[in-house]
């Protein structure tokens, strides 16, 4: 009986803090995201909002989503708990941080579109190396981001961006970056099985 007890507390419990975190947005919420580091997006308005932008492989935990809007599979990058498309008001300073436990990333812009859809090139070429000095714009590259590591970058200008990983564009880091007044996260991709 005692063993049947302490099996359920423990299960009680994994249930739990896998349901513990709360997601959020532009708005001043609070995530709990795979890797649980904390980053900070500051915005043009003086707000400082933690856990807004992160990024890890699809397959580490923060999925893939299948986005009708963007008729594309965005993947790799969160401003919540999955993939998702993002958004940020323009003159927001982002850090970064690298969520995965041993898998080197970048953040490299890919292209500029003007909306729906967002058609992926297939074979950019994506530089490992830093470029465009802070700043996202063409020609921006973070350089390699080391698990656990953090870069900081500031949105210049608003628009709809294609951004990827240099590492891993090929498994399916790529996503939708839009900066806009008043922009937020997109829909989340479905939890990983």
């Amino acid at each position: 009986m005692r063993k049947i007890l302490a099996l359920s507390i423990a299960v009680a419990a994994i249930a739990l803090a896998a349901c513990g975190g709360r997601y959020g947005s532009t708005n001043g919420g609070t995530n709990v995201i795979p890797g649980t580091l904390a980053y900070t997006a500051h915005l043009p308005d003086g707000r400082v909002v933690t856990g807004t932008m992160g990024e890890e492989l699809p397959s580490e935990g923060v999925g893939r989503i299948a986005d009708s809007y963007w008729s594309a599979t965005l993947g790799g990058f969160t401003q919540s708990k999955y993939s998702q498309a993002l958004g940020f008001p323009p003159k927001t300073v982002i850090t970064l941080t690298n969520l995965s436990a041993n898998i080197s990333h970048t953040l490299d812009f890919v292209a500029k579109i003007k909306g729906p859809p967002a058609n992926f090139p297939t074979n950019p070429n994506l530089p490992i190396s830093a470029a465009g000095g802070g700043k996202f714009k063409k020609g921006y590259a973070s350089g390699a981001i080391s698990p656990g590591k953090s870069v900081t970058l500031t949105l210049v200008k608003p628009g709809i961006y294609l951004i990827g990983c240099a590492f891993h564009y090929s498994e399916g880091m790529q996503d939708v970056l839009v900066v806009k007044k008043n922009a937020t996260p997109g829909p989340e991709a479905t939890p990983p099985a």
